[in-house]
């Protein structure tokens, strides 16, 4: 195993804990995910001797814009002593609060309160995917829509716009999966299954009666230790109620 592969195998032992800090301080699994990939990014970019502690160290690293904005906003830290903190320059602790600020205040995230609202767009979603009526899925999308897909590699892929979203959606579809709606984490979603083993989880966030942003789990070592809902199987679809309510 080369010194790669290594820090590698090291994050991927600490996603689990980066991606809870980073949801508890962003409130959003999208938003959640970028962190950690930009932990991943900044970690394989650095001198891994000079760090004492990776943990806290990319603990550290993960909610930096949240942090940088609020220690400025809230606290009027100066820009120099914010860069100190987060190992970063005074221009660039500068910019991640500006990012931060942007965030926060200017994008509504605020999904739609209706369960059976948002459960109404899944069950159509899936049913459009199932018939493959590409029209039928841009209409269920936001335009702006973003679908971030985890496979395991610690990599993050990324995947915007109504379009083209709708075309991978097409595709799953063409995988025989048997699917079906399920609350994940909270938030509406489904789970696929392939051959009766759970092949992706899938969470979203709707707002205004469309989906807009799709989190998608294919990493096969997360997803080994999760059961099948006897439940689903010969079936495409069934009821959030018959699967964990978390998924995680």
């Amino acid at each position: 195993m080369d010194e790669r592969d290594w820090l590698a195998e090291r994050f991927q032992q600490h996603r689990p804990r980066l991606r809870a800090v980073a949801y508890r301080m962003l409130g959003s699994t999208g938003e959640a995910d970028d962190a950690v990939q930009e932990a991943w990014i900044r970690l394989s970019r650095v001198n891994t001797g000079e760090i004492d502690n990776l943990e806290a160290w990319l603990v550290t690293v993960v909610p930096a814009e949240r942090l940088a904005y609020v220690l400025h906003d809230m606290f009027s830290v100066p820009f120099d002593e914010i860069g100190a903190i987060l190992d970063r320059s005074p221009e660039a602790a500068r910019q991640l609060a500006s990012r931060g600020r942007r965030r926060i205040r200017g994008a509504n995230t605020t999904p739609d309160a209706d369960a059976a609202a948002q459960q109404d767009v899944v069950e159509a979603f899936l049913a459009a995917a199932r018939h493959g009526d590409f029209d039928a899925l841009v209409a269920m999308l936001d335009p702006d829509i973003v679908r971030r897909e985890d496979t395991g590699t610690g990599t993050i892929v990324e995947l915007r716009g109504a379009e083209n979203v709708a075309r991978k959606a097409k595709a799953f579809a063409q995988l025989g999966l048997v699917v079906q709606p399920a609350l994940v984490n909270g938030a509406a979603g489904w789970v696929a299954l392939l051959d009766g083993r759970v092949h992706a989880i899938v969470a979203l966030t709707v707002q205004k009666g469309r989906i807009a942003t799709m989190d998608v789990l294919l990493d096969p070592a997360r997803l080994a230790g999760l059961a099948a809902p006897q439940a689903a199987r010969g079936h495409t679809t069934t009821t959030a109620s018959s699967l964990p309510a978390r998924c995680s």
